[in-house]
């Protein structure tokens, strides 16, 4: 599938890089305008003493800008709520509508806001349940309707219906090879320094691989899609 635009959405610094890092570098690759909307401002993202919100916020934010430049994503929005405290409020669906009507992707991808946990070692953020809340309640009824936060109408953004979604999902219906870029999604993850996430590069190319064995390719990403067009004869 080819778009001219995409607006990957998610909560935390790396998130769309583990999410679907391969997935933007191919789209780019083939020529498709890749814009980032971070939700949170990453500031949870340290364990270690001393470490504060303030100084984390700067350093989560600095990876992120590395690692798009890695893929070459065209743009980021940092919407800047608080790590850990996302929550789906008027005020964060404004805000990430805000982005939506600004950017006009012809596809959003987003965290399965649905995905409770993955198997038997690992339980989803709740950050990460919002964001892909948020994702949905953009697609309906945020981003298209009129009446909904008229303020945006005020800033020059009229509404907009988007086309397709694609959810990284436990259940997907859509593999992407990611064989050519997994090597980019690596190098972009490598950016994220404080999180230590070069360190996981084995893990995310084992996924990869398992992924890709269902999709029959090497290396795959793997989404539920929605298409909210209706395809001519």
């Amino acid at each position: 599938m080819r778009f001219e635009s995409a607006l990957v959405v998610f909560a935390h610094p790396d998130d769309a890089e583990y999410m679907c890092g391969g997935t933007v570098g191919a789209w780019v690759r083939a020529g498709t305008e890749v814009h980032y909307c971070v939700i949170t401002d990453g500031s949870a993202g340290s364990n270690e003493p001393g470490a504060t919100r303030e100084e984390m916020a700067v350093v989560r934010e600095r990876e992120q800008r590395a690692a798009a430049d890695v893929l070459g994503v065209k743009s980021l929005a940092f919407l800047g709520f608080r790590d850990g405290e996302l929550e789906v409020s008027l005020e964060t669906r404004r805000a990430v509508t805000r982005v939506v009507r600004t950017i006009r992707p012809q596809v959003i991808l987003a965290p399965d806001p649905s995905r409770l946990w993955s198997g038997s070692g690992y339980i989803n953020h709740s950050d990460h349940k919002a964001a892909g809340a948020l994702a949905l309640s953009a697609v309906m009824p945020d981003s298209p309707t009129r009446l909904q936060f008229p303020e945006l109408l005020d800033e020059g953004l009229e509404p907009y219906e988007i086309p397709s979604l694609w959810l990284a999902a436990e259940e997907p219906d859509t593999y992407v090879d990611i064989t050519p870029t997994i090597d980019v999604k690596l190098a972009a993850l490598a950016e994220h320094q404080s999180q230590h996430a070069e360190a996981s590069a084995p893990w995310v190319r084992q996924r990869a691989r398992e992924l890709g064995e269902k999709g029959g390719v090497e290396y795959a990403e793997a989404f539920k899609t929605f298409s909210f067009t209706e395809e001519e004869d």
